[in-house]
């Protein structure tokens, strides 16, 4: 009987250390597909940061020039004011006088 319980415990361990194994190839296969993966996004990752580098300078040449137009906004503003206060008896609103002011007859052509 003894002899019987020595063999037995000794097929449990094997059972055990074969399931073990199984298991261990699984979650060792596990990671080398999200290894494989993210190998794949760090390329990816690498390609956007490369595409979007030129990003970077030209917001900073936008806000620039968009500091500017903010700057002559104020000038046009008052000169839509200033031209609508005048009412030169023509019905046309402070946009279309601006633009009689700046294009003569609102005409690009001349």
């Amino acid at each position: 009987m003894r002899s019987l319980l020595i063999v037995l415990t000794a097929v449990e361990i094997v059972v055990f250390l074969g399931a073990v194994v199984v298991y261990l190839i699984a979650i060792a296969g596990s990671l080398r597909r999200t290894a494989v993966n993210l190998g794949k996004v760090s390329f990816g990752v690498r390609a956007i940061e490369t595409q979007c580098a030129p990003i970077g300078p030209a917001v900073t040449r936008i806000n620039a020039q968009l500091a500017t137009i903010v700057g002559a906004l104020g000038g046009v503003a008052e000169l839509a004011e200033r031209l609508a206060a005048a009412g030169d008896g023509k019905r046309q609103t402070p946009l279309e006088r601006v633009v009689d002011r700046i294009i003569p007859h609102g005409r690009a052509d001349g």
